[in-house]
């Protein structure tokens, strides 16, 4: 079953992806703790429903033992949200989607595993893609605006903050990942369903942290209501946690860089929703990808 989890992962995150992408507000400063809060709200609300409905009793030592991952997730993901900001002309997808090979190489280095020839060439061929549709988005994006009259703002060009979030998110969010392999799959610190609530509700926490920095002192008023697209973004997040963890806990090293093919599903649903227009490029690179996801599936099966 962690094949299904990790897929529903990758597509829930991929219109996770393309609603962080409408709703990030780049003359809004604090776009970035606006997405932290509706993401830590949704979250909450999900990981307390959860837990009544399926009569967990929760510990609450476990958002403590469980926080080394969750810091890392957390933190990782609101400098993407920052990183949004200067999307337009920054190489941000290629390197933010290798976090999944750097999750695959930490596991494999430190960790003693039986890989066969369709589940590595799997990897590869996921791996390779993801990265490869990432810098053709970007060349695409920077072909439009050079293309266009608009006048582009210096803080979006190519530089230091450009390329400096990408790399960050990727580093941590890659040893967030190769974390939660540890503490699910291969140790097996901690359960699954004590896992999905103790980040869900530290990320809940934090929103709580959030907010009352903004409201109180910055004085930024936050309506609720006004954030629906970033509201649909938290929930799509919050689905694709919900399958993470038991994705995760199955099959790490596999899960991982098959997850970080989110962005493919992205591009998909962008082309569906939003009448995005994709390159015959674009679209063999697609086929690529969904090639080498279907080889870890038929591997799963072996």
């Amino acid at each position: 079953m962690w094949f299904v989890f990790a897929l529903l992962t990758a597509i829930a995150w991929g219109g996770a992806d393309l609603f962080y992408k409408k709703g990030s507000d780049r003359g809004d400063r604090f776009s970035h703790l606006k997405i932290v809060i509706m993401v830590g709200l949704v979250m909450g609300i999900h990981g307390l429903s959860y837990m009544l409905i399926k009569g967990i009793a929760f510990d609450p030592f476990d958002m403590l033992r469980y926080l080394p991952v969750s810091a890392l997730y957390i933190l990782s993901m609101t400098i993407g949200y920052i990183g949004l900001r200067y999307i337009e002309l920054s190489i941000s997808s290629p390197v933010q989607n290798s976090s999944g090979a750097i999750t695959a190489i930490l596991l494999y280095i430190f960790f003693t595993h039986s890989l066969g020839v369709l589940q590595i060439v799997g990897i590869i061929v996921v791996t390779t893609g993801v990265i490869g549709i990432a810098i053709l988005e970007k060349r695409a994006e920077r072909s439009a605006l050079l293309a266009s009259a608009t006048t582009i703002d210096p803080k979006y060009q190519i530089g230091v903050m450009a390329i400096l979030f990408p790399i960050l998110y990727s580093l941590i969010d890659g040893l967030g990942t190769f974390a939660d392999g540890i503490y699910l799959d291969e140790l097996e610190l901690i359960s699954e369903d004590a896992a999905l609530l103790a980040y869900e509700f530290t990320f809940f926490a934090c929103a709580v942290l959030v907010f009352i920095y903004l409201r109180w002192v910055k004085k930024v008023r936050f309506n609720l209501l006004g954030e629906r697209v970033k509201g649909y973004a938290a929930i799509f997040e919050t689905i694709g946690q919900f399958f993470y963890v038991f994705a995760m806990s199955s099959n790490a090293i596999i899960a991982a860089p098959l997850i970080a093919s989110y962005s493919i599903f992205s591009i998909l649903l962008s082309r569906i929703f939003l009448k995005e227009k994709l390159s015959k490029t674009q679209y063999a690179v697609i086929v690529f990808v969904l090639i080498g996801i279907a080889l870890l599936g038929i591997a799963d099966e072996l």
